[in-house]
Parts: structure tokens; sequence; C-alpha cells
């Protein structure tokens, strides 16, 4: 599901934008403060930011400066009063990608928010890998399950690439050591089981269903 983060201090405005994003089919977050959006975008897996200009606290120009270098692969859209519109200049060139002016109607945001949407999703394609809960960023080199954050060694990451790219077919252990460490391995080949073993023990956590499944006496496949 397409989750959004909505930085805005006005309750009643921040309600009903996260009702109208509810109704389209999103999961919204809500931040009322700077602080409380910087905190959600390091913790959660986010395909758009919406973000208030005119934040009691840390300024939305600083919020969206330091989102940027939290994540600058997610998409921030701006609000901005109607005689602020000098603000628009300022976020585009703080990594802004849209903004819309205040007051606005609901089908004014939606459009731009699909329009936003639609772009990141063409840009990215080629590098998120998905299969059921289970997303990787070749870019940012970043796991999830569900909107959890796996953290990852570099070969734990390669070896969960690799079955990602290749869903639902079965691998032997001979071509994940040919493709993942190098053909001329000399080594333990059990050391292939003990990283299938670290990446279930993260990817199952908080106890969710295996997806990594062994084939006896084979290799392994990735499948639900």
């Amino acid at each position: 599901m397409t989750h959004i983060l909505l930085v805005e201090d006005e309750v009643k405005l921040a309600r009903s934008i996260e009702l109208e994003l509810n109704y389209e089919g999103y999961l919204v977050s809500v931040a009322y403060d700077g602080l409380t959006a910087l905190t959600a975008a390091r913790e959660l897996r986010l395909d758009l930011i919406i973000l208030d200009w005119m934040l009691s606290g840390l300024s939305g120009l600083e919020t969206c400066r330091r989102l940027q270098s939290i994540s600058n692969q997610v998409p921030i859209i701006l609000l901005t009063a109607k005689d602020k519109e000098s603000n628009c200049v300022v976020g585009l060139d703080a990594g802004v990608e849209d903004y819309v002016v205040k007051p606005f109607t609901a089908e004014e945001l939606l459009a731009r928010v699909h329009a936003q949407l639609r772009r990141n999703r063409q840009a990215t394609a080629v590098d998120i890998l998905e299969f059921e809960d289970l997303s990787l960023n070749r870019r940012t080199r970043e796991v999830y399950r569900c909107q959890r954050l796996v953290e990852l060694t570099t070969k734990e990451f390669d070896l969960l690439e690799y079955l990602l790219a290749h869903p639902r077919q079965v691998i032997t252990r001979d071509r994940i050591l040919q493709e993942i460490w190098d053909y001329n391995f000399i080594g333990d080949t059990n050391v292939i089981e003990d990283y299938i073993r670290y990446l279930c023990l993260k990817l199952e956590a908080n106890n969710e269903k295996r997806l990594i499944q062994t084939v006896h006496d084979v290799g392994y496949v990735l499948r639900d």
C-alpha cells in the first residue's frame, strides 16, 4: 500500500487531508511538527511526503532540508499560503517536487499526489524489487518487510537481491556461489546455509511468514 507522510500542524486541516487520502486508498501517517516528521521518515517506508511550509517549531524549510538528507528519493509536495508563493521558489531549490497553494480543493491536491506517485514509480521501477510484503531498493540499499526497515550486511543484501530478482525459481547452491561470491570461491559451501539462516532471522524478526524456502539437496527458492 502506498504510504504518505502528511506534515501539517493545523489539526483540522490535517484530519481533512488524511480522510481524503484514506478514501483514495492511501496509508497515511500524520506528523504535526518537523521533528516528528523526521523521526517518521527514518522509521517508515514512505512513497510521498506532503509538507506544510508554515510549521511551528522547526520550520518547513529546515524540515524539508533534513528530510532530503534522510531520503532524497521520496518526493515532497509543499503546502504554502497564498501570500507566501515566494516560498515555492525556495522550496523547489530545497528539493521540493511540487507545491499547492492554500486554500486548495481536495481534487487539486489529489491530482498532484497522483502525478508525483506516477512519476516516482516510473523513475524507480527498475530500482525496486518486491515480493509479497518484502521490498528491496537497489539504489539506496534499503530493505523493508512491511514498514519495518531490515538492516542487512553487504553479503546478506546481495544474496536477497539475487533471490528477489529470480522469484519462485529454485536457485542451486553452486549458482549462488558463482553469482554472489565468485567462480574461484574456496571454502565451505555451508556458508550459504549460514547466510540464509541470518536472512530468515532478520526477515522474520516480527514473526512474519517465511519467504525463503530450502529445497533439500538442491538450493533455495523465494516463494509464498
